[in-house]
């Protein structure tokens, strides 16, 4: 059932019409999806994460993308893959549950969709701690509270 409950649909961040990445999360991580040349090869790419910066591209030519994420990360769970001409960058988020606003600092969403992320990951941590149930059609009134922090924060099975 927690499948249900995982990112239906990506955020996209563009820059003079043209897509740059496009970006989800769930409650341990944040996953950002970059089209890249079709003719790139994984020994090409250099990607450089550490807690808090984003540096990659092609090797021997400055980064494409050298930015501060909007939140630290947990160095050692992250990963990059390339595959069918997309570089995906999975970021482990250092606070689990935490919702993040963008992926990259400065490049934060609307308020609309922040509070239907902040209501996405608040009913994943229930489908987490509550197997049992099916929280997919669940709905809230007004704000949603922060998934981490939310009556005493994560449990231990969530957090993991």
């Amino acid at each position: 059932m927690a499948e249900r409950l995982a990112p239906s649909e990506t955020h996209t961040y563009t820059h003079n019409g043209r897509t740059i990445y496009e970006w989800d999360q769930t409650l341990t991580e944040v996953n950002m999806y970059v089209p890249v040349p079709p003719d790139m090869r994984a020994k090409e790419i250099f990607c450089d994460i550490s807690k808090q910066h984003l540096k990659f591209g092609r090797q021997g030519n400055p980064p494409f993308l050298d930015m501060d994420l909007h939140k630290a990360v947990k160095v050692s769970d992250c990963i990059w893959t390339l595959e069918d001409g997309v570089l995906h960058i999975s970021f482990a988020k250092l606070e689990q549950g935490e919702p993040w606003l963008a992926v990259l600092q400065g490049h934060e969403l609307d308020p609309a969709k922040q509070q239907a992320d902040q209501q996405r990951l608040l009913l994943e941590r229930f489908q987490r701690e509550h197997p049992g149930f099916d929280f997919s059609n669940a709905t809230f009134n007004g704000a949603a509270p922060n998934a981490r922090t939310f009556m005493g924060g994560l449990s231990g099975d969530a957090a993991k």
